[in-house]
């Protein structure tokens, strides 16, 4: 499975914006990753592919929301009240098999992965 990312760009504290990943082929699981400058690459939000199964985390909860486009192979990720702590480089990741919920939020979990989205955050 190939995936492509877009949608990054820069934005105003407060501000919104919208990524996009298209995958070339069917996942169960797709996921948003970070890894801003320096830092470890962490777990941003992720969902199955019926969208029973969804997990957040907590710097990102009540402002993003994952969303998918199952004809498309398609997943979003909606952000809003952006903050500069949200700088990174995005990276949508998939998983073709499923997962207990809990390991959606591991790096390791994913077996493909796009080639990032750079968001920047001024303040």
């Amino acid at each position: 499975v190939q995936l492509q990312a877009s949608g990054g760009g820069l934005v105003q504290v407060g501000g919104s914006l919208r990524l996009s990943c298209a995958a070339s082929g069917r996942s169960d699981i797709m996921g948003w990753f970070r890894q801003a400058p320096g830092k470890e690459r962490e777990f941003v939000a992720a969902n199955s592919r019926s969208g029973g199964n969804t997990l957040y985390a907590d710097s990102v909860k009540g402002r993003f929301t994952i969303s998918r486009d199952n004809a498309k192979n398609m997943v979003y990720l909606q952000m809003n009240s952006l903050k500069p702590e949200d700088t990174a480089v995005y990276y949508c990741a998939a998983r073709t098999r499923r997962i207990i919920h809990g390991a959606m939020g591991i790096v390791d979990s994913y077996d493909y992965w796009g080639q990032g989205t750079l968001v920047t955050v001024s303040s």
